[in-house]
């Protein structure tokens, strides 16, 4: 199954350095093309659903990149996507799956990471997720902002190349 794993720039640097070998989700959690997902929508193909999932898991990437962090990576929104086995949490979200274990680097297809221009609107989201998250109307229109930068796609071959260029 395709699958959209949240994630930070620092969970994926020891990808790029060659030292980890298996990319370790947290909690297990991603979002996939799953049956309620594609009952929730009324038309759209295999592609258009996979961008739903992909926003799901960039909007979950927000929620990790708000925990405290002695990184000194920027603050990017970050969706590893990769070929796994999953499970459907029907239990959450329409798009929620669990990943057991981790996913060996080999099954990583691509990598999703925001651009520099998108920054300052990261950063605006991160400091106000939780209050999105209850329904604070200001602080929902500032993860909207962000929503609106795209993802860059990198092949897992140029992680390297990206993280020496932050």
């Amino acid at each position: 199954m395709r699958v959209y794993l949240p994630a930070t720039l620092e969970m994926v640097q020891g990808l790029s350095a060659g030292g980890d070998e298996i990319f370790m989700p947290l909690g297990g959690t991603g979002f996939a093309v799953t049956p309620a997902l594609r009952e929730a929508y009324t038309s759209g193909d295999d592609e258009e659903l996979g961008e739903a999932a992909l926003r799901e898991a960039a909007l979950a990437s927000l929620r990790l990149l708000s925990a405290p962090s002695d990184s000194d990576l920027p603050l990017r929104r970050v969706v590893v996507v990769a070929d796994a086995d999953a499970t459907v949490r029907s239990d959450l979200d329409d798009a929620v799956v669990k990943v057991s274990g981790g996913v060996a680097l080999a099954d990583i297809v691509a990598v999703h990471v925001d651009g520099a221009d998108a920054e300052k609107s990261v950063r605006a989201a991160v400091d106000v997720i939780d209050a999105a998250d209850m329904g604070d109307e200001d602080a929902e229109l500032a993860v909207g902002d962000v929503e609106d930068h795209d993802l860059g796609w990198y092949a897992t071959q140029e992680l390297p190349f990206l993280l020496e260029l932050l």
